[in-house]
């Protein structure tokens, strides 16, 4: 397409100028983000032929506006909110950041202050979730007027598959772009070429490189235990290639800077190390990777999870979107791996990360917004979350992990009622969440702005008109009692009704009043409310899920309900 990127722009605004100082994409995180979310069809798109195929972004007929804020010292706020302005002052249509951070007060986080002056212009900030899963409270980026993403998986992943001299063969997860000699190689583990004399400088099972005894390691391949940067540890040490048994099976396939396969440290792991110790001359061969079909979607390991810290009573992440194993246009300028000893240089790459994720949320949103120009930001939102697929999770983190599901733009455009908030309702929020006036004022740009002129919303537990309904009882010993005050407005046909289909665990009781609405035209907005009641939760369970579905035959408008207990 013609005039793709239509404006590049760079921020450096807090340090002395540097010398390499432009919005050209250095580390390809830029290009990989942009391609996904916009970038036209390319026919035989790989990574030295893995994952060969047509490459596309989400809506490939929109134009593109880059704005560079990270550098080799990292993202500064005053970067961040300068390239927001800039956004907006351009006119652009809808905002992706692909960047986290530890969670901020509203008034100190520049992607929340960015993205509410966003949003005030009509504009949806669409954000990752962030990379600290599986671990709970880990979810960044919790504004309620963000679009939060997590990862979700594709349906294909890329194996890699390790041959030994006992006609074993073992498959592993890795992107492996390595083919190799018709031979095999001499095979040992980090524990067997440990140099013991230096046994304090690291754990040589986890082949850290100042454990082990490089005239041990070369020319080898080197079974490692444990997560780590052990394929760039056994380079250093001269070795052939890597095997690393993990806890549990990888994933999502992670590039390696010298041929590498991630497997099972508990399965065929202990076959291999069993192998290595009876054998005189172990050997093996870690083969090219290929694609794998695999169900799909699952919530990936690494993306991060509520509860969030610092807006209780709002279910983070929003939605879910595919983030796993993305292949997509890549920077010439830095290799594979970004390693300076790494000469592989693609316009494609293979990555993994809510950073991927964001971009293909953005791309369903600006999908949904071609079809509704007029729709505000929280609509889009809406639309998107109420349609989006409910999604299991194995670590029992529920929609803690996952918010509404996973995106489905085509379902997105047609919604059928919309839970729509303006800045107004932002503001009320905020007014109600105990934020003073003067840090409102300052955020929105006013003066003797008073908190007592904004009209006082019905006592929900979450004082907010939000697409998803949680609440976090504090104390293990206390009942649930929640309500939720909910307004949705009516974009499906002009004389229709709704029901209310609740679905709920056992102990749990929600009723909807009222559980009819009748509609009789379009943007017909009405009232209901959700009140949640229950026993104090069992000692061993923290967390409930339940839904509320309006139903009109046509359209199922799905909101998520999640009461999670607090662990002591």
């Amino acid at each position: 397409m013609y005039s793709k990127v239509i404006g590049a722009k760079y921020f450096y605004l807090e340090q002395p100028v540097i010398d390499n100082a432009s919005p050209v994409d250095e580390d390809g995180h830029g290009t990989h983000t942009s391609s996904t979310a916009a970038g036209v069809p390319v026919e035989g798109a790989s990574v030295d032929g893995i994952g060969r195929g047509t490459a596309r972004g989400g809506v490939p007929s929109a134009r593109i506006a880059m704005y560079k804020v990270c550098w080799e010292s990292g993202c500064s706020d005053m970067d961040m909110l300068a390239a927001f302005d800039e956004a907006i002052a351009d006119g652009v249509n809808l905002i992706s950041v692909s960047i986290g951070g530890p969670p901020r007060d509203f008034f100190s986080d520049p992607v929340a202050i960015g993205s509410f002056h966003a949003m005030r212009r009509g504009i949806l900030t669409s954000c990752s979730a962030g990379n600290d899963g599986p671990d709970l409270k880990s979810v960044e980026n919790v504004a309620p007027w963000i679009m939060t993403v997590a990862a979700s998986s594709i349906d294909r992943e890329f194996t890699t598959m390790v041959a030994l001299g006992d006609g074993m063969n073992a498959t592993g997860i890795s992107i492996n772009t390595f083919t190799p000699e018709n031979k095999m190689y001499p095979l040992t583990s980090g524990a067997l070429a440990a140099n013991h004399s230096r046994d304090e400088y690291g754990n040589a099972s986890s082949c850290d490189t100042e454990a082990m005894s490089k005239d041990m390691v070369i020319g080898k391949i080197v079974y490692c235990i444990g997560q780590g940067s052990q394929d760039s540890n056994i380079k250093e040490l001269g070795g052939a290639g890597t095997i690393v048994g993990l806890d549990e099976r990888a994933d999502f396939g992670s590039i390696t800077i010298i041929p590498g396969s991630y497997l099972d440290a508990n399965t065929v792991g202990k076959q291999i190390e069993h192998y290595i110790n009876s054998t005189k001359d172990p050997v093996a061969i870690i083969y090219k990777s290929v694609s794998t079909r695999i169900p799909a979607p699952r919530i990936i390991s690494f993306s991060s999870r509520g509860p969030q810290s610092i807006a209780n009573n709002i279910l983070k992440p929003d939605l879910a979107a595919p983030g796993a194993d993305i292949l997509a246009g890549y920077s010439k300028l830095t290799s594979l791996t970004g390693s300076p000893d790494d000469n592989r240089h693609y316009v494609f790459n293979i990555l993994s990360g809510t950073s991927m994720a964001c971009p293909h949320a953005t791309a369903a949103a600006a999908y949904v917004k071609s079809f509704r120009p007029g729709w505000s930001p929280a609509a889009i939102k809406s639309a998107l979350m109420t349609t989006a697929t409910p999604m299991s999770i194995k670590d029992n983190s529920a929609e803690l992990g996952s918010g509404s599901g996973q995106i489905n733009p085509l379902r997105a455009i047609h919604p059928g009622l919309l839970y729509d908030m303006n800045m107004n309702s932002y503001i009320a929020y905020l007014c109600k969440e105990g934020y003073s006036n003067i840090n409102i004022d300052i955020l929105i740009g006013s003066k003797g702005f008073n908190c007592s002129t904004i009209a006082t919303p019905p006592q929900s537990t979450d004082g907010i008109n939000y697409p998803s309904m949680y609440t976090r009882i504090l104390s293990p010993n206390s009942p649930i009692s929640a309500i939720f005050y909910r307004n949705v407005t009516n974009v499906g046909q002009a004389n229709s009704t709704y029901k209310a289909i609740v679905t709920a665990p056992k102990g749990l009781s929600i009723e909807v009043v009222p559980n009819i609405l009748q509609f009789s035209k379009l943007r017909q907005e009405l009232s209901f409310k959700v009140v949640v009641n229950g026993p104090p939760m069992p000692q061993e369970i923290n967390i409930l899920s339940a839904s509320i579905e309006w139903n009109d035959s046509r359209h199922s408008v799905r909101s998520p309900i999640l009461v999670y207990k607090e662990q002591v």
